[in-house]
């Protein structure tokens, strides 16, 4: 009976991990450029004693263990926006941005680009983009600015700088940071012919609204009977002390 609560118990810590993925992917529909998680899950097999004087053998018991989430990266919707500053990062690349306060470099998709007061080119969240060669700075004199396809930026006056655009051999293990921006525990490399932009449009959030919806509610379900089955076998043992107690 104590086995079953905490099998129970197990995996209602699962399922409330499976429903803060869900909410978060929900919260960020409109999100550009957002990667949507996915929950893993691995079962675990409660060791069982060796002895062979058991009748019948103890049985196998087993829970649940979270083992993180996963990073959707499949491409999201792109979405002409007719506007220069605007990029669609192509492929697994990722736009390289200067986190404040000294952070080092950290990594987005979101390519809704302008530029600040400084002249720098910065995200929408006022993270300046990092060049191949530093920062990138327009002057305010300067006009026709277009980006192009390798992340070339270019003004009346020739070429500003290009927007480093960075690949990981292992982009399943970047780490949300908030903002929209990502941290890597590996190097980043070059994206070279892998890192391509298309300006003029911006990609959309990868999640599906209805496949997460639908997900949520067969979560709560689940949630539900596992309260029940937890309910149901407190009262069981409840009643089984009690009787217990009354025996003369």
């Amino acid at each position: 009976m104590q086995n079953a609560l905490f099998v129970g118990v197990s995996s209602q810590v699962a399922l409330q991990r499976e429903l803060d993925v869900i909410a978060n992917n929900m919260a960020n529909v409109s999100t550009n450029g957002f990667k949507s998680r996915n929950s893993r899950f691995q079962e675990y097999l409660m060791p069982v004693a060796q002895a062979d004087s058991f009748t019948p053998p103890d049985r196998r018991i087993s829970y649940v263990i979270d083992q993180g989430t996963t990073l959707n990266l499949d491409q999201g919707p792109v979405e002409q926006t007719g506007n220069p500053l605007d990029i669609a990062v192509k492929g697994n690349a990722f736009i390289a941005v200067q986190a404040p306060n000294g952070g080092g470099e950290r990594y987005t998709r979101n390519g809704a680009l302008t530029v600040n007061a400084q002249g720098q080119l910065v995200t929408s969240d006022g993270y300046p983009v990092a060049g191949d060669g530093g920062p990138i700075a327009v002057n305010p004199q300067e006009t026709g600015l277009s980006i192009g396809p390798d992340g070339t930026v270019s003004t009346n006056l020739g070429i500003r700088g290009r927007i480093k655009l960075v690949t990981f051999a292992n982009p399943g293990a970047l780490v949300n940071e908030g903002a929209n921006l990502y941290s890597s525990p590996s190097p980043a490399r070059p994206a070279g012919i892998d890192g391509r932009v298309e300006s003029g449009a911006l990609e959309r959030s990868n999640v599906r609204p209805v496949l997460e919806m639908t997900r949520l509610m067969d979560v709560n379900r689940s949630y539900a009977m596992v309260t029940s089955m937890i309910s149901r076998m407190d009262e069981l043992r409840g009643s089984a002390i009690s009787k217990l107690a009354n025996v003369a």
